[in-house]
């Protein structure tokens, strides 16, 4: 399978994770809590097959931004959160370095 088809389960998995980790409320909801565990261990895995074709580095600056940037994308549309003209910058940037390591890997 194609290493970023991977790597992009792997965000995926850790933006479901990390958004079932809010919504476990401190591990205090079982289902939730459940997906945190099944999220994680799922993008951990999908990180772990990555890495047998894209260097350490690069995979894991692609898999940590595009995952910190679609989660404040999902606090800001499921949790409200507040949008600040200093964090749109910063997500802006954080896609700006994932598209430039994905063009430095040359694949």
């Amino acid at each position: 399978m194609n290493p970023f088809a991977l790597l992009f389960f792997a965000i995926i998995s850790e933006v479901f994770g990390s958004t079932m980790l809010k919504l476990s409320n401190g591990f205090k909801r079982l289902l939730p809590s459940l997906g945190v565990v099944l999220g994680m261990g799922t993008a951990f895995y999908f990180l772990s097959l990555t890495l047998t074709k894209i260097p350490l580095s690069t995979a894991y600056a692609i898999w940590s931004g595009a995952g910190t940037a679609l989660t404040a994308v999902l606090g800001i549309l499921l949790f409200k959160e507040h949008v600040y003209m200093r964090k749109i910058v910063g997500l802006f940037l954080i896609i700006g370095g994932v598209v430039t390591l994905r063009l430095a890997t040359g694949n």
